[in-house]
């Protein structure tokens, strides 16, 4: 039996995308899934490092990882007139160079912000302690990312939505590329194209079977938020978009490797069908 570990961040949509194998709803012959969860940041970097042979990833890494990694169809999050929150102590003004909390260098909501506010002194820090460091004062604003762009304290506001900054920069309305998977190219192809159907069943899974694991989830105490707030978040960010890539969201994620070259955070520009697994591989062998 080979064993494959699966590393994804804590959140609640990673964690729902992934655990219809871990339930043993869905599963690959011959293959163990193992599972690992990070903030998405040390996960980005582990990617760097290509320490994972799965790895959830933020969709602006790519680029930096594209010929050891290629990304996967499957277990995708996009913001459609939402995502991360630019968020403030109530009442309080923002300067042109204000101090400002990010979920880590190589997230999508870090690369957007950057260009947005050029200015702002930047500080990054694990996403759970983002809300708390603005009510402190340790920082004048911090991006929210995760369940925590439904769940801030009532003493912040927003001051801007990512979204927002999305649209102006794309000029398109084009959903909002924040997370995805990669595997390694150096796996044999016709395991990649089985994992990658292995994973893509188990989103598809879920989704059919949202009820139930949910409330297997919040009963044994795998998520952070309560059962109201984990169907809405599901909604957002592991709904139906989030089993297999759609047209225009690889459009999206091409517009925003397109800012990224444009602004300088890549050297080459990047079209991701370039890099996906080729899995008409397998038809063609059986042909």
């Amino acid at each position: 039996m080979k064993h494959m570990l699966i590393a994804h961040s804590p959140d609640a949509d990673d964690i729902f995308m992934y655990y219809a194998i871990k339930f043993g709803w869905v599963n690959m012959p011959g293959v163990q899934f193992d599972n690992i969860a990070k903030d998405i940041q040390t996960l980005n970097e582990d990617a760097l490092n290509g320490e994972y042979d799965i790895v959830a990833i933020s969709f602006a890494l790519y680029p930096h990882i594209k010929e050891e990694y290629a990304p996967l169809r499957t277990a995708v999050s996009f913001g459609e007139g939402y995502g991360p929150k630019l968020i403030k102590r109530k009442g309080e003004k923002l300067g042109r160079n204000f101090k400002v909390a990010l979920s880590g260098k190589h997230t999508t909501n870090a690369m957007l912000f950057r260009i947005a506010y050029p200015d702002a002194r930047i500080t990054y820090m694990n996403f759970l302690e983002i809300e708390q460091a603005v009510i402190n004062g340790v920082v004048d604003a911090g991006v929210l990312i995760h369940e925590s762009i439904l769940t801030y304290a009532t003493s912040l506001e927003v001051e801007r939505e990512m979204w927002d900054i999305w649209q102006e920069l794309a000029g398109d309305e084009l959903p909002l590329p924040l997370g995805g998977m990669a595997i390694r190219r150096s796996l044999p192809l016709t395991k990649a194209i089985a994992y990658e159907s292995t994973l893509t069943k188990a989103v598809d899974i879920a989704r059919k079977h949202k009820e139930s694991l949910s409330k297997m989830l919040l009963e044994r105490e795998l998520v952070r938020i309560d059962a109201p707030t984990l169907d809405k978040y599901l909604e957002l960010y592991a709904n139906d978009d989030s089993i297999s890539l759609s047209e225009l969201q690889y459009k999206a994620i091409d517009k925003l490797f397109e800012l990224g070259y444009k602004h300088g955070f890549y050297d080459t520009p990047v079209n991701v069908k370039d890099y996906l697994i080729p899995t008409e591989y397998i038809e063609l062998r059986n042909s």
